[in-house]
């Protein structure tokens, strides 16, 4: 018998997290909520990094999932912008966990192969794709639709993911 699995992806930011819930049953997917948390630039880092947490609890607290996803940050060119960036994914990574989560990671093509068949897209080529596979999905701007696109690539890996980790507990 299967069983209903609520999963988070988290798309991290430091001035926004995005945030989207999708429950997976078998090959179907449907979407249940998406958004994302905010941080006030004026603020020093430490209380922006304090926000994210606590929005992100409360929409982990809110939502009761069962699994967690977070896309893997990328290099870029500034390197204190890399750092502010990998601060705020630990957050991302942290409240899941920290909830009693399991956090799986996935890289950015990795997301975009799974929603839109390659690795390589458009930010609107991902929009229509989440309309296409869950037509009543809601979300507003990037950081949200990016979160989801990483729920769903964890509902198509989840079963390799989950296997992987029982051979290692083995």
């Amino acid at each position: 018998m299967q069983t209903t699995i609520r999963i988070i992806g988290i798309d991290p930011g430091l001035r926004r997290t995005g945030w989207g819930i999708i429950e997976t049953l078998g090959n179907s997917l449907r979407f249940v909520a998406s958004g994302a948390v905010t941080s006030d630039g004026d603020m020093d880092l430490a209380s922006r990094l304090c926000q994210l947490h606590d929005g992100l609890a409360e929409v982990v607290h809110g939502y009761q999932p069962h699994e967690a996803a977070v896309e893997q940050t990328f290099v870029n060119k500034d390197a204190t912008a890399t750092l502010k960036l990998g601060q705020a994914r630990g957050i991302a990574m942290l409240v899941p966990a920290r909830a009693g989560l399991r956090v799986a990671e996935y890289a950015p093509n990795a997301v975009k192969k799974a929603v839109i068949g390659v690795g390589h897209g458009e930010k609107q080529q991902i929009h229509m794709m989440l309309k296409v596979l869950m037509p009543k999905a809601e979300f507003k701007g990037n950081d949200a639709a990016d979160a989801l696109a990483i729920a769903i690539c964890h509902a198509h890996n989840r079963q390799s993911v989950t296997s992987r980790l029982a051979a290692l507990m083995a």
